[in-house]
Protein backbone atom coordinates (compact mmCIF):
# COMPACT_ATOMS: atom_id res chain seq x y z
CA UNK A 1 0.00 0.00 0.00
CA UNK A 2 1.54 3.35 -1.04
CA UNK A 3 0.12 5.15 2.04
CA UNK A 4 -0.41 4.43 5.71
CA UNK A 5 -3.32 6.85 6.10
CA UNK A 6 -5.94 8.71 4.10
CA UNK A 7 -7.51 11.96 5.25
CA UNK A 8 -10.66 13.24 3.60
CA UNK A 9 -12.12 16.67 3.22
CA UNK A 10 -15.87 16.48 3.82
CA UNK A 11 -17.88 18.96 1.76
CA UNK A 12 -17.43 18.47 -1.97
CA UNK A 13 -15.51 15.24 -1.35
CA UNK A 14 -17.73 12.93 0.71
CA UNK A 15 -20.79 15.19 0.88
CA UNK A 16 -22.49 16.95 -2.04
CA UNK A 17 -21.92 20.63 -1.27
CA UNK A 18 -24.74 22.16 -3.31
CA UNK A 19 -27.39 19.61 -2.39
CA UNK A 20 -26.51 19.77 1.29
CA UNK A 21 -25.55 23.36 2.00
CA UNK A 22 -27.68 25.20 -0.56
CA UNK A 23 -31.04 24.34 1.07
CA UNK A 24 -29.51 24.58 4.55
CA UNK A 25 -28.08 28.05 3.91
CA UNK A 26 -31.36 29.28 2.47
CA UNK A 27 -33.20 28.17 5.60
CA UNK A 28 -30.60 29.66 7.95
CA UNK A 29 -30.61 33.00 6.12
CA UNK A 30 -34.40 33.10 6.24
CA UNK A 31 -34.32 32.40 9.97
CA UNK A 32 -31.71 35.05 10.71
CA UNK A 33 -33.45 37.64 8.52
CA UNK A 34 -36.67 37.00 10.50
CA UNK A 35 -38.97 38.11 7.71
CA UNK A 36 -36.88 41.13 6.68
CA UNK A 37 -36.57 40.68 2.93
CA UNK A 38 -33.88 43.33 2.60
CA UNK A 39 -31.76 41.63 5.26
CA UNK A 40 -32.17 38.29 3.49
CA UNK A 41 -31.06 39.84 0.20
CA UNK A 42 -27.99 41.33 1.90
CA UNK A 43 -27.07 37.95 3.37
CA UNK A 44 -27.43 36.30 -0.02
CA UNK A 45 -25.40 39.01 -1.73
CA UNK A 46 -22.41 38.92 0.63
CA UNK A 47 -22.48 35.12 0.48
CA UNK A 48 -22.50 34.87 -3.31
CA UNK A 49 -25.72 32.90 -2.98
CA UNK A 50 -28.47 32.51 -5.57
CA UNK A 51 -31.74 32.16 -3.60
CA UNK A 52 -33.70 30.95 -6.61
CA UNK A 53 -31.40 28.00 -7.32
CA UNK A 54 -30.23 27.70 -3.71
CA UNK A 55 -26.63 27.50 -4.86
CA UNK A 56 -23.42 29.39 -4.17
CA UNK A 57 -21.30 31.14 -6.78
CA UNK A 58 -17.80 29.69 -7.40
CA UNK A 59 -16.15 32.63 -5.60
CA UNK A 60 -18.47 32.56 -2.58
CA UNK A 61 -16.72 33.07 0.78
CA UNK A 62 -19.00 30.33 2.08
CA UNK A 63 -17.06 27.77 0.03
CA UNK A 64 -14.16 28.06 2.46
CA UNK A 65 -16.42 26.41 5.04
CA UNK A 66 -14.93 28.52 7.84
CA UNK A 67 -17.42 30.51 9.90
CA UNK A 68 -14.65 32.95 10.85
CA UNK A 69 -14.57 34.07 7.20
CA UNK A 70 -18.25 34.48 6.31
CA UNK A 71 -19.53 35.13 9.85
CA UNK A 72 -18.33 38.78 9.98
CA UNK A 73 -19.92 39.39 6.56
CA UNK A 74 -23.24 38.09 7.85
CA UNK A 75 -22.95 40.21 10.99
CA UNK A 76 -22.49 43.33 8.89
CA UNK A 77 -25.38 42.38 6.59
CA UNK A 78 -27.65 41.93 9.60
CA UNK A 79 -26.37 44.97 11.47
CA UNK A 80 -25.31 42.72 14.36
CA UNK A 81 -22.43 43.72 16.62
CA UNK A 82 -22.49 40.59 18.79
CA UNK A 83 -20.29 38.62 16.40
CA UNK A 84 -19.38 35.76 18.73
CA UNK A 85 -22.98 35.21 19.75
CA UNK A 86 -24.13 35.39 16.13
CA UNK A 87 -21.51 32.85 15.05
CA UNK A 88 -22.67 30.45 17.75
CA UNK A 89 -26.24 30.96 16.55
CA UNK A 90 -25.24 30.33 12.92
CA UNK A 91 -23.32 27.18 13.82
CA UNK A 92 -26.25 25.84 15.82
CA UNK A 93 -28.71 26.49 13.01
CA UNK A 94 -26.49 24.84 10.41
CA UNK A 95 -25.98 21.76 12.56
CA UNK A 96 -29.74 21.22 12.44
CA UNK A 97 -30.61 22.31 8.91
CA UNK A 98 -27.73 20.52 7.17
CA UNK A 99 -28.86 17.15 8.49
CA UNK A 100 -32.21 17.36 6.74
CA UNK A 101 -30.56 18.00 3.36
CA UNK A 102 -27.42 15.90 3.90
CA UNK A 103 -26.53 14.27 0.56
CA UNK A 104 -23.54 11.94 0.20
CA UNK A 105 -21.41 11.64 -2.91
CA UNK A 106 -21.52 8.00 -3.93
CA UNK A 107 -21.30 5.55 -1.03
CA UNK A 108 -18.77 6.95 1.43
CA UNK A 109 -19.53 4.32 4.08
CA UNK A 110 -18.65 1.53 1.64
CA UNK A 111 -15.52 3.41 0.57
CA UNK A 112 -14.25 3.97 4.11
CA UNK A 113 -15.08 0.43 5.17
CA UNK A 114 -12.97 -1.00 2.37
CA UNK A 115 -10.05 1.29 3.15
CA UNK A 116 -10.23 0.47 6.85
CA UNK A 117 -10.24 -3.26 6.10
CA UNK A 118 -7.12 -2.69 4.00
CA UNK A 119 -5.41 -1.44 7.17
CA UNK A 120 -5.35 2.29 6.48
CA UNK A 121 -5.78 4.91 9.19
CA UNK A 122 -8.64 7.22 8.18
CA UNK A 123 -9.77 10.68 9.14
CA UNK A 124 -11.86 13.69 8.14
CA UNK A 125 -10.34 17.17 8.23
CA UNK A 126 -12.92 19.83 7.46
CA UNK A 127 -13.40 23.58 7.66
CA UNK A 128 -16.88 22.87 9.00
CA UNK A 129 -17.25 22.86 12.80
CA UNK A 130 -16.20 19.69 14.60
CA UNK A 131 -19.69 19.23 16.05
CA UNK A 132 -21.24 19.41 12.59
CA UNK A 133 -18.67 17.00 11.14
CA UNK A 134 -19.37 14.48 13.91
CA UNK A 135 -23.13 14.68 13.38
CA UNK A 136 -22.87 14.28 9.62
CA UNK A 137 -20.33 11.47 9.89
CA UNK A 138 -22.73 9.68 12.20
CA UNK A 139 -25.65 10.17 9.84
CA UNK A 140 -23.59 8.74 6.98
CA UNK A 141 -22.44 5.79 9.13
CA UNK A 142 -18.77 6.71 8.84
CA UNK A 143 -17.81 7.11 12.49
CA UNK A 144 -16.75 3.52 13.14
CA UNK A 145 -14.14 3.73 10.37
CA UNK A 146 -12.60 7.04 11.48
CA UNK A 147 -9.46 7.26 13.60
CA UNK A 148 -9.44 11.06 13.55
CA UNK A 149 -11.92 13.87 12.99
CA UNK A 150 -11.25 17.60 13.10
CA UNK A 151 -13.02 20.83 12.19
CA UNK A 152 -11.90 24.43 11.99
CA UNK A 153 -12.61 24.84 15.71
CA UNK A 154 -10.77 21.73 16.95
CA UNK A 155 -7.68 23.70 17.92
CA UNK A 156 -5.51 22.89 14.91
CA UNK A 157 -6.50 25.79 12.67
CA UNK A 158 -8.38 25.69 9.37
CA UNK A 159 -7.23 24.71 5.89
CA UNK A 160 -5.23 25.79 3.90
CA UNK A 161 -3.12 25.67 7.05
CA UNK A 162 -1.43 22.31 7.75
CA UNK A 163 -2.46 22.05 11.42
CA UNK A 164 -5.04 19.29 11.18
CA UNK A 165 -2.77 17.07 9.09
CA UNK A 166 0.21 17.72 11.34
CA UNK A 167 -1.89 16.87 14.41
CA UNK A 168 -3.01 13.61 12.81
CA UNK A 169 0.54 12.67 11.85
CA UNK A 170 1.80 13.36 15.36
CA UNK A 171 -1.00 11.48 17.08
CA UNK A 172 -0.41 8.27 15.15
CA UNK A 173 3.31 8.59 14.48
CA UNK A 174 2.91 8.55 10.71
CA UNK A 175 5.33 10.40 8.46
CA UNK A 176 3.46 13.11 6.49
CA UNK A 177 4.74 11.68 3.22
CA UNK A 178 2.80 8.49 3.99
CA UNK A 179 -0.46 10.42 4.38
CA UNK A 180 -2.72 11.39 1.48
CA UNK A 181 -5.32 14.13 1.74
CA UNK A 182 -8.28 13.75 -0.60
CA UNK A 183 -10.12 17.00 -1.29
CA UNK A 184 -11.94 19.06 -3.87
CA UNK A 185 -10.45 22.54 -3.43
CA UNK A 186 -7.13 24.36 -3.53
CA UNK A 187 -7.45 24.77 0.25
CA UNK A 188 -7.06 20.99 0.53
CA UNK A 189 -4.17 20.85 -1.91
CA UNK A 190 -2.36 23.71 -0.15
CA UNK A 191 -2.92 22.17 3.28
CA UNK A 192 -1.44 18.86 2.13
CA UNK A 193 1.54 20.56 0.56
CA UNK A 194 2.20 22.68 3.67
CA UNK A 195 2.15 19.55 5.84
CA UNK A 196 4.35 17.51 3.52
CA UNK A 197 1.50 15.11 2.70
CA UNK A 198 0.37 13.87 -0.70
CA UNK A 199 -2.56 15.73 -2.25
CA UNK A 200 -5.26 13.92 -4.24
CA UNK A 201 -7.73 16.28 -5.87
CA UNK A 202 -11.26 15.20 -6.76
CA UNK A 203 -13.59 16.86 -9.27
CA UNK A 204 -16.80 16.69 -7.24
CA UNK A 205 -16.54 20.25 -5.93
CA UNK A 206 -16.21 23.76 -7.39
CA UNK A 207 -12.63 23.46 -8.66
CA UNK A 208 -11.95 22.50 -12.27
CA UNK A 209 -9.38 19.94 -13.39
CA UNK A 210 -7.03 22.60 -14.73
CA UNK A 211 -7.15 24.46 -11.40
CA UNK A 212 -6.19 21.44 -9.30
CA UNK A 213 -3.84 19.85 -11.83
CA UNK A 214 -1.33 22.68 -11.49
CA UNK A 215 -0.71 21.88 -7.84
CA UNK A 216 -2.20 18.50 -6.79
CA UNK A 217 -0.07 15.37 -6.89
CA UNK A 218 -2.92 13.35 -8.38
CA UNK A 219 -6.42 14.02 -9.75
CA UNK A 220 -9.40 11.65 -9.56
CA UNK A 221 -12.94 12.09 -10.79
CA UNK A 222 -14.33 11.28 -7.33
CA UNK A 223 -13.32 9.78 -3.99
CA UNK A 224 -14.99 6.52 -5.03
CA UNK A 225 -12.16 6.00 -7.53
CA UNK A 226 -9.64 5.86 -4.69
CA UNK A 227 -9.46 2.05 -4.15
CA UNK A 228 -8.66 1.35 -7.82
CA UNK A 229 -6.18 4.23 -7.85
CA UNK A 230 -4.38 2.91 -4.75
CA UNK A 231 -4.23 -0.58 -6.19
CA UNK A 232 -2.77 0.74 -9.44
CA UNK A 233 -0.29 2.97 -7.62
CA UNK A 234 0.85 0.06 -5.46
CA UNK A 235 1.28 -2.18 -8.47
CA UNK A 236 3.38 0.40 -10.27
CA UNK A 237 5.55 0.91 -7.19
CA UNK A 238 6.11 -2.84 -6.92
Amino acid sequence: MPFDAILFDKDGTLVDFDQTWGPAAHEVMMTLAAGNEAAFRRLAEVSGFNPRDKQFEPDSPFLTGALEIYGPLWAKALGRRDLMRLQEEIAGLFRITSLSSLTPIGQPSVLLQGLAVAGLRLGIVSNDSEASVRLQAGMLELTEYLDFLAGHDSGFGAKPGPGMIVAFAGRFGIAPGRIALVGDTMHDVMAARAAGAVSIGVLTGPAHHEDLAQHADYILDCAGDLPAFLEDLGARAA
